[in-house]
């Protein structure tokens, strides 16, 4: 196992703690939300800070970067658009009547969702209120989006002529322990998805496989059809709170508050990894290239090899809990409670996993042909022959 050494760069230009990291679409701006009430925007070429976003009367709690526009929802009740060439606030969107916990961005819309039991959707351009969400009994912590399209065949969609115009969906996640599907259009309530005994922290969505992931309190996982709302699986394993999610070719990976993360199968719901190491929750997870890496209430950043959960290097440096990860060009960006963002090189991990993968489909490929060639044997000359079962040890990187 490697120690990670110092970071390439420690940006501490925040007074506050950093409570959220976004990246770009093209990968060329970071946007940090800090406790001090401003959100910074950082150039990925150099680590410049290229903008300083000030207005909020109070901490920011969430953000979102797009390539043109930045956003940020604050505990004054209001969200906010920024220009990320000049600065400028360019709208204030008014409506929630208490804190606003999470923002989702989607096509032409903006969604937010507050402590004050609502969700709502904004036109991104016009400054404007078009749905109000309401129905949670509490706080909404967290959103998804997706189109009926992407998930209904023609004759499975609402018949309903408004529904019909917009196909928009909106999922919320609760502390009231309820996960809702509400049509964008109407606001009226699709579903809702009951079984969790305890909030929902983080929701995942899946649409091309009709699925949906839900984390809570309850310390469980909860599979769901988002069309027909029915529950699918529970993932159960876990002994403390689920706080995040990550779906990747049909692998989950959990974070909890046991200071594990787990590795199950979509398909089959059994969990087939357990990452250990960590000395405090883990607050952030994000899986690249094989690796996984993740932010924890120790302080600390990790990697581990995604497949054989073996911890390849640690990250010191933060002095509290790590909020968020990004990952862009083979860098590590953590953003943590103390105010700093700090700049990781990765690029020697990724190469030696680059290596492990490689090396480990060269063998497979000669275990499959050695298996064919057993195979043909056995046709021509008819005789059982034992084939070899192709296992391989794992390569340790560090």
């Amino acid at each position: 196992m490697g120690n990670g050494g110092s970071a390439m760069k420690v940006c501490t230009d925040h007074q506050g703690g950093i409570n959220w990291l976004s990246l770009s679409p093209d990968g060329q701006r970071l946007l940090t939300g800090s406790e001090d009430g401003t959100a910074r925007l950082w150039s990925t070429a150099d680590s410049q800070c290229r903008g300083h976003f000030q207005g909020h009367e109070s901490y920011i709690t969430f953000c979102h970067l797009e390539n043109e526009a930045a956003f940020t929802c604050s505990a004054d009740h209001t969200i906010r658009k920024w220009d990320v060439v000049t600065g400028q606030c360019v709208a204030i969107y008014r409506g929630h009547t208490s804190i606003v916990n999470r923002i989702l961005v989607a096509k032409d819309y903006l969604f937010s969702g507050s402590y004050d039991r609502t969700a709502r959707c904004w036109s991104v351009d016009k400054e404007k209120q078009i749905q109000e969400f309401r129905g949670h009994r509490n706080c909404v912590l967290t959103l998804a989006h997706y189109s009926s399209r992407d998930v209904l065949e023609e004759e499975e969609e609402e018949e309903e002529e408004e529904e019909k115009v917009s196909r928009d969906l909106l999922v919320t996640g609760s502390t009231d322990c309820t996960v809702k599907v509400w049509w964008v259009s109407s606001g009226r309530c699709y579903q809702t998805l009951l079984g969790h005994t305890g909030a929902v922290l983080c929701l995942i969505l899946d649409a091309p496989n009709r699925e949906l992931f839900s984390g809570s309190t309850d310390y469980t996982i909860r599979t769901w059809n988002i069309v027909t709302g029915e529950q699918l699986k529970v993932f159960k394993e876990h002994q403390g709170s689920v706080i995040c999610l990550e779906l990747v070719n049909r692998h989950l990976y959990s974070g909890s508050a046991d200071r594990t993360v787990k590795c199950w199968l979509v398909d089959t719901g059994e969990r087939i990894q357990t990452y250990k190491a960590h000395k405090h929750s883990v607050s952030t997870l994000k899986y690249h290239a094989g690796i996984l890496f993740t932010g924890s209430g120790d302080a600390c950043a990790r990697a581990f090899n995604s497949k054989s959960g073996v911890l390849q290097k640690i990250f010191r440096g933060h002095k509290f809990i790590i909020n968020c990860i990004q990952i862009h060009n083979e860098l590590l960006y953590t953003a943590s409670h103390d105010g700093t963002l700090r700049i990781w090189d990765i690029r020697g991990i990724c190469k030696r996993n680059k290596r492990r993968l490689k090396k480990e489909r060269s063998a497979q490929g000669r275990s499959s042909q050695k298996g064919s060639l057993s195979r043909l044997f056995n046709n021509k000359v008819g005789c059982m022959v034992q084939q070899e079962n192709g296992e391989h040890e794992a390569v340790e990187l560090m």
